[in-house]
């Protein structure tokens, strides 16, 4: 019985994945649409705290005003990401003379014949190509912006009639809460995280802003977005949102000390938000261990890629809520927690 549960098991596992990877065009949009539409709900709990907007301003309003404000966000930020990647491109072949006049300092400083030894990789070199990758990767999360629209309108009209569902579906009362606190618990949660998340990237990149433009480097506000952008990818999006400026003031200066400058600074604003302001923050809200927010980052990256790992703690966290109220999974919901309590 038990070898035939988990057979059972393992092939609903490897179809979940299909699944997941070959319908990935349709889920990922949906999936955006969902933490949209719970940002939303969350400014409109907000804005309800004035008493100017709670008695005047009508929920349909207030939806489509936080809509069209975060549309708006995302149409500007396209439009910098263009003209700083456009500005880049152009300037990428003073770059590649200054990797190859840094690696003459290298060869003559140290007497060795590092310049020789990457010959290969610097005939091969194309920092237009590397700037194109990046861009692909993160016009990738806009790239389905119309979909996204289309799944969130859809999901703002499906609201009006939710909760009618919900009391056909669950006829006892006590069934019909049980359900509502699971949403509720969800909802929370994921705003909360993704609204302190969001403002510890934006001080982030304002920061790191701040150093790339007294450093010099060029193009500070595309990559003082990408560090805001990275800082949701947890553990390895902080190393990679510091590690990508600072090798690119190395490409365009050509000289080491601009960047230890960004590395050292922008690596100490990472630290400090990353370490202190963000566990004060946040605490123990996403109750989800160290280790299983690194597997769900492996994992979710190897699904679905870049934005994979984007959505991989969101994600993780509905999971555990959800499975810890059938006690058929509460026990993986326990061992995916962060101290054992769900």
């Amino acid at each position: 019985m038990n070898l035939t549960r988990a057979a059972s098991g393992l092939v609903l596992a490897i179809a979940i994945i299909f699944i997941l990877i070959t319908g990935q065009d349709l889920l990922i949009p949906f999936v955006f649409a969902i933490l949209i539409w719970f940002l939303v709900r969350k400014v409109k709990s907000v804005l309800d705290r004035a008493k100017f907007f709670r008695e005047y301003f009508p929920n349909w309003l207030k939806t489509l005003v936080t809509s069209f404000v975060m549309i708006v966000i995302v149409g500007s930020v396209g439009t910098v990401l263009t003209a700083s990647i456009n500005s880049l491109a152009k300037s990428y072949q003073r770059y590649e003379a200054n990797v190859t006049d840094m690696m003459s300092k290298i060869n003559k400083l140290f007497n060795i014949d590092l310049a020789s030894l990457l010959s290969d990789f610097m005939v091969d070199f194309d920092f237009g190509s590397i700037l194109e990758s990046i861009f692909s990767s993160l016009t990738g999360i806009f790239g389905n912006a119309f979909m996204i629209l289309i799944y969130v309108l859809f999901v703002f009209l499906e609201e009006a009639s939710f909760q009618t569902k919900l009391r056909a579906v669950f006829k006892s009362d006590e069934q019909h809460n049980r359900a509502s606190e699971i949403l509720n618990k969800i909802e929370g949660s994921i705003t909360h995280y993704i609204g302190l998340k969001t403002l510890t990237s934006v001080i982030t990149g304002l920061l790191s802003y701040a150093v790339l433009l007294i450093v010099g480097v060029d193009s500070p506000v595309f990559w003082a977005f990408l560090i805001f952008l990275l800082n949701y990818i947890p553990i390895i999006g902080s190393m990679v949102g510091t590690l990508f400026p600072a090798i690119f003031s190395l490409l365009q200066f050509g000289e080491f000390q601009p960047f230890l400058m960004v590395l050292i600074f922008v690596g100490a604003i990472q630290v400090l938000i990353g370490n202190v302001l963000e566990p004060k923050l946040m605490g123990n809200s996403l109750n989800i261990s160290a280790l299983v927010t690194i597997l769900s980052l492996s994992f979710w990256g190897a699904v679905w890629g870049i934005i994979g790992m984007f959505l991989s703690v969101p994600i993780t966290v509905i999971l555990v809520i959800v499975w810890a109220q059938f006690p058929s999974t509460r026990p993986i919901a326990i061992m995916l927690s962060d101290k054992g309590q769900v």
